[in-house]
C-alpha cells in the first residue's frame, strides 16, 4: 500500500532529524573555531610565580622530550629560555599557566622552561644553531621538526611585563600561525 500521508510524515521526520544534526554540525564547527582562536585576556593581571624554572640540570632532556612530545601530537615546541630572577620570565610563566590562556597553549605548544641561570647554563641549543641570548626570556617557536619560525622576536617578550596579556598572546599566536 502506498500511503502518502505516511510518507509525508517520514519526510517530515527525516527532514526534523537533518535540521537537528545540521544545528548541531554548526554549533560543534563553532566550538572549535573558539577553540582554537586565541584567548581574549584583556589586560588580565596573571598570578606571577616564584620559581617557575626547574633546576637547570637536565635541560638538554627537556628539549628532546619536548620535540618527540610535538612529533607525536603535531604542536609547536616552545621554549623559554628564562631564570627565575627575571620579573619578565616569570610574568610570561604566569599568563602561559593562567587558566584561562594554559588549555590554549596546550593545544598548540609543547613548553619546555629552560633556566639559563644568570644567563651563563644551557646555551647549547641555541649556540648549535648560532643564536645567542641577549635578554630573557627568549622564546623560540619551532616546529616538531625543528625549523624556527620566530628568528624575528626571539627576544620580543622581554619586556612583558610592559605589555597587555593580551598582546603576549596575540604575538604568540602570531608565531603559532606561521609554518
Amino acid at each position: 500500500m502506498n500511503n502518502p500521508s505516511g510518507r509525508v510524515s517520514r519526510a517530515i521526520r527525516h527532514t526534523g532529524l537533518l535540521a537537528g544534526a545540521a544545528v548541531a554540525m554548526v554549533s560543534w564547527v563553532t566550538h572549535l573555531a573558539r577553540a582554537d582562536t586565541p584567548p581574549q585576556v584583556g589586560d588580565l593581571r596573571p598570578t606571577v610565580p616564584a620559581q617557575p624554572y626547574g633546576p637547570a640540570a637536565g635541560a638538554q632532556d627537556q628539549i628532546s622530550k619536548a620535540f618527540e612530545e610535538a612529533r607525536a601530537t603535531g604542536r609547536k615546541v616552545l621554549l623559554d629560555f628564562g631564570g627565575n630572577w627575571c620579573p619578565d620570565c616569570r610574568i610570561l610563566s604566569g599568563l602561559m599557566e593562567d587558566p584561562a590562556v594554559a588549555p590554549w597553549i596546550a593545544r598548540h605548544f609543547v613548553v619546555a622552561m629552560i633556566n639559563v641561570e644568570r644567563m651563563n647554563t644551557n646555551l647549547e641549543f641555541l649556540t648549535q644553531r648560532g643564536l645567542h641570548i641577549e635578554a630573557v626570556p627568549t622564546v623560540l617557536i619551532l616546529t616538531a621538526q625543528g625549523k624556527l619560525l620566530n628568528a624575528d622576536g626571539l627576544t620580543a617578550l622581554g619586556d612583558a611585563r610592559s605589555m597587555s596579556s593580551q598582546a603576549v598572546i596575540d604575538l604568540l599566536a602570531s608565531w603559532d600561525a606561521r609554518t
